[in-house]
């Protein structure tokens, strides 16, 4: 019987394809945060417990919350991670940021810059910057 090994970079590779990731810092609840967020940028960003990354750290288990929103008529996807629980980071190469957005969709470079201008007018956002991919050691966690 022949083995088959899953390439996790060809996986990563293929989940980032047609992404780009926004690091937002915001001392709001994730609910809150969501809450905001969709009622000021019309959407419809819905908790998916099922989805959380749990990661292991220090000998402790953490939850990190997972919202998502797929767009209506041209099949895009956004998501939101997260990003500390209980003070560990889900990402230790961006522990500074409190939460990523992943845009996933068409054009999805010129969306995520859209986006990143509309958070900046929040009054409970103080950063909105784009993340690159290839710079993250960790993305795989990101996988959903």
């Amino acid at each position: 019987m022949a083995k088959f090994i899953l390439d996790m970079e060809q996986v990563q590779e293929n989940f980032f394809s047609d992404t780009a990731l926004i690091g937002i810092v915001s001392p709001l609840a994730s609910q809150r945060f969501c809450g905001i967020v969709n009622r000021m940028l019309d959407m419809d960003f819905v908790r998916k417990p099922e989805s959380d990354p749990v990661v292991e750290i220090k000998g402790e288990v953490h939850h990190f919350h997972f919202y998502e929103y797929c767009l209506p008529l041209n099949g895009g996807r956004y998501a939101i991670y997260r990003m500390k629980s209980e003070n560990e980071p889900l990402l230790p190469e961006i522990k500074q940021l409190d939460y990523l957005w992943m845009v996933e969709c068409a054009g999805c470079d010129e969306k995520a810059a859209t986006i990143i201008q509309l958070l900046r007018n929040l009054p409970d956002v103080q950063l909105a910057q784009t993340v690159e991919t290839d710079k993250l050691k960790n993305a795989h966690l990101l996988l959903v």
